[in-house]
């Protein structure tokens, strides 16, 4: 299957992309440059925001100097790894077999990326009264970091999008919610014993445990209590442990214990509040903790809080988004994303990209040409869009 004659560089331009090593632990400043240089010749100017290192950098441009902002199309460069997964192709090699493009990033999202790029001196030529934006974040997937500093820019620089629409991987199918991420680091400090003279610690892995008991306790509530919410695959908050460390031998009574645990809730819900009665509860066990020793305690660090997103089908940017998708329904995606993030900062958001969220993360991660060419087909019918 070949690409529209109308964008001829939209899958040449996605295979570049996938073959730029962009796992959110590394730089991803060589694509950003890539795109830059893409843009650079059609006279369009590039805002770049950094990480403190220096080593990432977000990328914002605007097509149609001069016009009204308008519309935002947003995307993260960043990819998950691929270590101990069974590929059957480079991760990186950008192939294109059977109607599919493969590699890491391919659905998620560098097809959506380069298929907006692709479309820039088309925009640039739009008679649309307002203009296009890119918006290209990094550190997406491990707590979308970097759109809060673009955000942060825009917000500086006075840039006020009208609406944005982020190209998550949802079939093409405009989607209008998702749960948020909050994922939190807690840390005991007991004291140390030989395991004959228990009296005398403080158990860092059993008062972890009881911490965890009490995640549990709140997830079990959730799913007991909760108002249900239909349209998601758990129509209630979920809370978890992902993760648990402590001890050095099974005769020294620990000191250190540490665990991680996530939030997943309902744009209905508060995770915050539900932060604050784990937070309580582990307050509760320091009086008996600091009895034994006044040095003990339980500290909570935040990995990342991304916000729940909720959007409306009757909102402007969201029926322009069914329009061009050719899509009579809105649907609901079980992942987080920026758009809470962006509605949070007064933009509309709809969430809307090529591929489908069941390749990605996964070996062998791909995007169908299809998929690609009905991106496209948005693309152009954005270019043509007299009003939102």
């Amino acid at each position: 299957m070949a690409v529209s004659p109308r964008a001829p560089r939209a899958l040449e331009l996605a295979r570049t992309l996938v073959g730029f090593n962009t796992v959110s632990a590394n730089s991803n400043l060589d694509l950003i440059h890539c795109i830059r240089d893409v843009l650079a010749p059609l006279g369009v100017k590039c805002r770049l925001s950094y990480n403190a290192e220096r080593t990432k950098a977000n990328l914002f441009a605007t097509l149609g100097e001069g016009k009204p902002a308008g519309i935002v199309l947003s995307g993260h460069t960043d990819t998950v790894p691929w270590d101990g997964q069974d590929w059957s192709v480079d991760p990186l090699g950008g192939v294109v077999r059977d109607g599919r493009l493969y590699g890491r990033g391919s659905a998620d999202m560098k097809g959506f990326i380069a298929t907006a790029v692709a479309h820039a001196q088309l925009f640039l030529e739009s008679d649309a009264p307002f203009a296009l934006h890119f918006a290209f974040s990094y550190e997406e997937e491990i707590g979308c970091f970097g759109v809060k500093e673009l955000i942060a820019d825009l917000r500086e620089a006075g840039i006020a999008p009208l609406a944005c629409i982020v190209g998550e991987p949802t079939s093409m199918v405009p989607a209008i919610a998702h749960k948020g991420v909050y994922r939190y680091r807690c840390c005991v400090r007991g004291k140390e014993a030989h395991s004959s003279l228990t009296p005398q610690s403080v158990n860092a892995i059993e008062m972890a445990a009881r911490v965890v008991g009490r995640v549990r306790d709140l997830a079990e509530g959730f799913e007991r209590e909760e108002p249900r919410y239909d349209g998601f695959d758990v129509p209630f908050s979920t809370a978890s442990v992902g993760q648990f460390h402590g001890g050095i031998a099974d005769n020294v009574v620990p000191r250190d214990a540490e665990f991680r645990y996530e939030f997943r809730d309902l744009p209905t819900a508060d995770a915050r509040a539900m932060q604050e009665q784990v937070v309580a509860y582990a307050r509760s066990l320091e009086p008996a903790m600091q009895k034994v020793a006044p040095d003990t305690g339980i500290r909570f660090e935040t990995i990342c809080e991304i916000p729940s997103f909720l959007g409306s089908a009757d909102d402007a940017v969201t029926r322009l988004a069914m329009r061009l998708a050719g899509e009579p329904r809105t649907t609901q995606v079980a992942f987080g994303t920026e758009a809470g993030i962006f509605k949070g900062a007064g933009i509309r958001t709809v969430v809307c990209g090529p591929g489908s969220i069941r390749q990605a993360h996964q070996p062998d991660e791909y995007v169908s040409l299809e998929q690609l060419l009905r991106c496209q087909a948005f693309m152009e019918g954005l270019a043509e869009v007299r009003g939102l």
